[in-house]
């Protein structure tokens, strides 16, 4: 769904401004720059001289419109959508072949852990609370619940500085019209976005292959019944 997907591309620059990108900071958030859409943290965008790099990973976890009700226009429908944020202390790690990737740093460090808390604490509040997460409210008509979940196997008493933070979210539904173009809210999204972003520019390019429909020209409603050599026949013609 378009507004799914309008709210976390707003979230995201919200995290991580284009304009905070451009000045190298300062940054909203301790993850910095490393905000990354729809992808987990890689090898390449850690920090070697640092004991561990904070870092956001965003993901739309599913998305829905339900009709209000039995009586209900085709156009009528409650949106939502779980926003996914993975909030994480990475650190390098080696595979069974010794090959290095990203992973989370094991829940062994207290103070790591605060650095952790704050950082989701810092997603919140700037998503729900703060002037600059404007953005992200303009696409949501409310966040009806955030949860948060350590990643850990109980079972084996493992427990990683890995948060996933759910925030589910009622949303107006995609707005469909006949002109060409980007449907809403994806449409005043691009708008609203900085020039130069790269959400930006893909959607304007996305636009280009919504092209205007056609539709074919109502010739008259017929209400006669020949069988009963009764009715109206309206030409529109």
């Amino acid at each position: 769904m378009l507004a799914a997907e309008a709210a976390r591309l707003a979230a995201l620059e919200v995290l991580c401004p284009k304009s905070a990108l451009d000045a190298d900071g300062p940054y909203p958030t301790l993850a910095g720059h490393k905000v990354f859409d729809s992808r987990l943290v890689g090898i390449d965008d850690l920090d070697p001289t640092a004991k561990f790099t904070p870092v956001l990973a965003l993901f739309t976890a599913d998305s829905a419109a339900v009709m209000r009700g039995e009586a209900a226009s085709f156009d009528d429908a409650e949106a939502t959508s779980t926003l996914e944020i993975i909030a994480e202390l990475a650190v390098a790690s080696t595979d069974e072949a010794g090959e290095p990737f990203a992973d989370a740093m094991p829940a062994d460090d207290w103070d790591a852990r605060l650095v952790l808390a704050a950082l989701c604490g810092q997603v919140r509040r700037l998503l729900q609370y703060d002037e600059r997460g404007w953005l992200f409210r303009r696409f949501v008509r409310r966040v009806v619940r955030v949860t948060e979940e350590t990643f850990a196997i109980p079972q084996l008493g493992a427990r990683w500085h890995r948060v996933t933070m759910r925030f589910e979210l009622s949303l107006p539904d995609d707005v469909f019209v006949d002109a060409a173009g980007m449907p809403e809210p994806l449409k005043t999204l691009a708008a609203l976005l900085p020039s130069g972003s790269p959400a930006r520019n893909k959607l304007t390019v996305l636009a280009a292959h919504f092209n205007a429909v056609t539709r074919t020209p109502l010739a008259g409603v017929d209400f006669a019944d020949p069988a009963l050599d009764v009715g109206l026949t309206a030409n529109m013609e």
